[in-house]
């Protein structure tokens, strides 16, 4: 189940963490689509706990997949989960990138997430 949020910038959609839960690259698309074309949402925020384990093992490529989705859409997605004691090296950079770069971001609250999609 998807919520809307309606910032001074645009449309957001939030799946909430309890209604889906995403099994792969075809389950965001569609949740993309509900957002975009029937909301025109600019953006999402999407908790970690609605994403697969294995989205978070960047050797699965089930993170790439998903979030190349975004990138080529070019709608803004910010993920909120506890990324701060994560122990892989290579997530971690990943996390880091991606936060630099501003189209995917990991953050910690939801009002974090509300006003990195605010700008």
């Amino acid at each position: 189940m998807l919520k809307y949020h309606n910032l001074k910038s645009g449309t957001v959609a939030e799946l909430l963490p309890e209604s889906v839960n995403i099994t792969n690259s075809d389950d965001m698309l569609q949740l993309m689509v509900d957002a975009g074309y029937s909301h025109s949402a600019q953006g999402m925020i999407i908790h970690a706990k609605s994403l697969p384990t294995e989205f978070f093992e960047l050797k699965s490529g089930i993170a790439g997949e998903i979030l190349q989705k975004f990138s080529n859409y070019r709608m803004k997605l910010v993920i909120v989960g506890n990324f701060l004691e994560i122990k892989s090296k290579s997530l971690s950079d990943f996390i880091r990138e991606s936060n630099s770069r501003k189209i995917i971001s990991f953050v910690s609250t939801l009002d974090e997430a509300l006003s990195i999609l605010d700008k």
